[in-house]
Order: C-alpha cells, then sequence, then structure tokens
C-alpha cells in the first residue's frame, strides 16, 4: 500500500503550491509531471494511494472556498482513498512514543515542534494501521518517522520524469536545416 503526505497531494492539487528542492540543491523538475504521470500508473494499474486525514486537514488549510470541491474531487478519484485517524492509530502514536521516550528524546531526534512531531506521528500511524510499505514524503520529519517505523520513503524525485518531458524539441530554421554547401 501507498501513502502520500501533504507535501505530495499540495503538488497534485493546488498550482501555486512551491515546487520542493532536490538533492542537487535546485527545485525538483517536471514536480507536477511527475506526480500526474504517477496517479495516471496507478490508475491504469487499479493501485490504491491512502491519504491520512492529517495530511489532509494540511490540503485543506489554505483551500478556502475550495474545501469542499478539493474533498470530493478526492473521494470521487479511484486512486486515493482517505483514511482517519482512529484507534488503531492512536495506539500506534503511542507506542511510537513511548518508544521515543525510554530512548532519551520524545521528538525521536527531530528538531521541530511538539505538535507538528505528534501530527506526523499520526500520518506514519495510519500507514502502518493500513499496511503501508511506501510513503511520498518531502517533509523531513515524515521521512526521519517513517524509517523508524520501516516504511520506504521515496521523494518527488524519484518520481521517474514522464517520457514525454523527455524529448526534448527541436528548433530549427529552414536554414538551419539545409547544410549550406546544399542550397
Amino acid at each position: 500500500m501507498i501513502v502520500f503526505d501533504a507535501t505530495m497531494m499540495l503538488l497534485l492539487m493546488r498550482p501555486d503550491v512551491r515546487t520542493p528542492i532536490g538533492k542537487n540543491g535546485k527545485p525538483v523538475e517536471y514536480a507536477k509531471e511527475r506526480i500526474a504521470a504517477f496517479i495516471d500508473r496507478l490508475e491504469k494499474e487499479k493501485k490504491r494511494i491512502i491519504l491520512p486525514t492529517p495530511a489532509l486537514s494540511e490540503l485543506l488549510v489554505r483551500a478556502g472556498s475550495d474545501t469542499n470541491s478539493l474533498v470530493s474531487t478526492i473521494q470521487k478519484s479511484p486512486v486515493f482513498r482517505i483514511e482517519p485517524f482512529n484507534t488503531l492509530a492512536a495506539i500506534e502514536v503511542a507506542i511510537m512514543t513511548r518508544q521515543a521516550i525510554d530512548n532519551g528524546d520524545k521528538r525521536g531526534g527531530i528538531d521541530s515542534t511538539w505538535a507538528k512531531v505528534k501530527y506526523d506521528r499520526q500520518i506514519i500511524a495510519i500507514a502502518r494501521v493500513h499496511g503501508a510499505t511506501t510513503i511520498y514524503s518531502d517533509d523531513e520529519d515524515i521521512c526521519v518517522h517513517a524509517k523508524t517505523a520501516n516504511i520506504e520513503v521515496l521523494r518527488l524525485e524519484d518520481l521517474p520524469i514522464p517520457q514525454k518531458m523527455m524529448q526534448g524539441e527541436l528548433s530549427l530554421t529552414t536554414s538551419e536545416a539545409v547544410p549550406k554547401n546544399q542550397e
């Protein structure tokens, strides 16, 4: 099972969002196209992506009047399945937090606010409850939590660039197309 966090959903659903920075220190090229192609592939393969409700709430924070439309679009999609933070997920968060406290750092080595740590753990707990093997995220804290939970993390730049984006355009004028000695 695959999980998307808010960073991936924002890129997919909100055209105004900033592109994450890749390992090369520059914005990831073809960000929105990579995600769209990935979603298309999953739809053809009849696979589903879990969207944890805490990630959904992050997506909706700045949605304003588009809130109902965004939720409706996600709910109607054959690819996405919104999953709530439920009792089993609460138990998972308690276990993660207890282990971090027992190891001497309730934040688990993450230098973020306690509120963000708890929020991110909810996303990971939902992923674990649903047997997720991979979470797609460019949020460093989510990556740390997922690795601790033995869930593979893939970033935006790990998605392949769609083939149609790889094909460069050949822009030739008539004088460039015919060698001068053959005119």
